[in-house]
Order: C-alpha cells, then sequence, then structure tokens
C-alpha cells in the first residue's frame, strides 16, 4: 500500500473533476476572483468584523484594523489604476492558514502609462465564520514591468 494508507488506483475509473462553482470556490478563490475584478466592496464581504492585517512593505510594516481599513489598503493599492490583471496567482496551506500569491500587473493612475508588476504573498487564518480573521502580507513593492522603459 502506498504510503498514508491510500489504496492504489486500480486503472479500471476515470473522472474528471468539477470546476468549482460559487458554492464550492474556497474563499481564497473568491478573494482572487474579487481581487481581480477590482470589486473591493465583495472583498470586504470576506473579513471578519475584527480582522487585523499586518503588511511588510518596502517602506516599513503598516497595520490595518477591520473590513474597511483593510479594504482601503487594497483599494490604494489597486483601486486607482485603469488596468488591474492578475498575471500570476497561487493558493495553498500552510497548517490551517491559507497561503495566498499574486503577481498583479497595472498600468494607468498614479503610475501613469509605464506598466508596474508587484508580488503579494499573504498568509490568511479563518475566523468564526469562516471569513478571513488575520491577514499577514509580504509585498515586492509596485516596480516598472520594463526598467528600461520610459
Amino acid at each position: 500500500m502506498p504510503r498514508g494508507g491510500a489504496r492504489p488506483y486500480n486503472g479500471d475509473m476515470s473522472s474528471t473533476p468539477a470546476p468549482p462553482t460559487p458554492a464550492s470556490a474556497s474563499i481564497a478563490d473568491v478573494f482572487l476572483a474579487h481581487l481581480a475584478a477590482g470589486d473591493f466592496a465583495q472583498l470586504a464581504t470576506l473579513f471578519e468584523p475584527d480582522v487585523s492585517f499586518d503588511a511588510l512593505l518596502p517602506d516599513g510594516l503598516r497595520q490595518w484594523q477591520g473590513p474597511e481599513q483593510a479594504t482601503r489598503a487594497f483599494v490604494g493599492w489597486f483601486g486607482r489604476v485603469d488596468e488591474l490583471e492578475l498575471v500570476a496567482t497561487s493558493v495553498d496551506h500552510v497548517g490551517p492558514r491559507l497561503q495566498l500569491q499574486w503577481r498583479a500587473r497595472v498600468r494607468g493612475g498614479p503610475f501613469g502609462e509605464s506598466t508596474h508588476v508587484v508580488e503579494q504573498q499573504v498568509y490568511a487564518d479563518p475566523g468564526p465564520s469562516g471569513r478571513i480573521a488575520r491577514l499577514t502580507m509580504l509585498c515586492s513593492g509596485f516596480v516598472r514591468e520594463h526598467p528600461d522603459a520610459g
């Protein structure tokens, strides 16, 4: 028997996993979908009323409390741009914590016409209702995608 006690697959059956539906999608998938869409009002609904958010940014540690402040941080980073694209995402677990990682490409607003990229890695702890109670983030900072471009 393979490691972990799992029974070997006998090859007689095949299946195709169903695509996630809103009811079966994880909070991480919903979070990333709202972020990609720039739907910050819906993003706020994923936070517990007493959510805490700590982020290590290039200019130092920042902290926010409550859904309004946590959401305001994301609006500050992504809500004033003309174009937002999540070009890479991943979701995993570290014990009971969710690990979300994304690379975003932005243009417009405070970034002008040049394209900028940012990577953010977040660990999220669930709260009593299943929403996010705590976020801890490491952020690369926004940098020009092509440094030699105007």
